[in-house]
């Protein structure tokens, strides 16, 4: 029997928000659009999700207000939506909350302050600037708890180094470039990181 997605007895903002985020695979999908993943084959070549469970997930955060779809190249793009970036504390508290207790080598991701280049501390401060800087405003790098050989995705591969959170993390395919192919690319991206690169 399947679990129902709703809490409709709670009088809870808590279950409201669970409603539309506490699905499997939505705050992974939030995830890796802060680091900066937009096209439908990277997410789906990072997360091992089925195609199908991918269009309903996306779907479902358009049409929640978390995602903006753009066209992109023949295809689309999702980028986080100002509802999504509000969700940037709760996203960085639970990726916290794991480094803590399910990381034993150390964290997996590190976080630091673009501005000044100072690691941000659990709750996100920037113990130089005394400030939470906002998340484009971080700079995000594997730890000594990552392992590097977990995985060989080109979103896996490119954050492998350090990368500033909501630029996109992997080049726009030449075909997406050149949209006079009129052939729409919506593969994985197969080269290296470019942390400039633009849709």
């Amino acid at each position: 029997m399947a679990l129902g997605k709703s809490y409709v007895r709670q009088d809870c903002s808590l279950a409201r928000a669970l409603e539309v985020v506490g699905e499997r695979w939505t705050l992974l999908l939030v995830r890796d659009c802060f680091y900066g993943v937009r096209r439908f084959g990277d997410l789906q070549a990072h997360l091992d999700i089925p195609r199908a469970v991918l269009t309903e997930r996306l779907n479902a955060m358009v049409a929640a207000g978390l995602l903006v779809r753009r066209p992109f190249g023949g295809r689309h793009e999702y980028v986080l939506a100002d509802r999504a970036l509000a969700l940037w504390p709760a996203v960085f508290a639970l990726a916290q909350w794991g480094e803590q207790y399910w990381s034993p080598a150390g964290p997996r991701r590190i976080f630091s302050h673009a501005a000044c280049g100072t690691d941000v501390g659990p709750r996100g401060l920037c113990p130089f600037c005394h400030e939470v800087p906002e998340p484009a405003d971080l700079l995000v790098r594997p730890g000594p708890g990552a392992d590097p050989t977990a995985r060989a995705d080109p979103v896996s591969i490119a954050l492998r180094r350090p990368h500033q959170l909501l630029t996109p993390l992997l080049p726009v395919p030449q075909s997406a470039r050149a949209a006079s192919s009129g052939e729409p690319d919506d593969r994985p991206g197969r080269t290296a990181h470019h942390r400039h690169a633009e849709p």
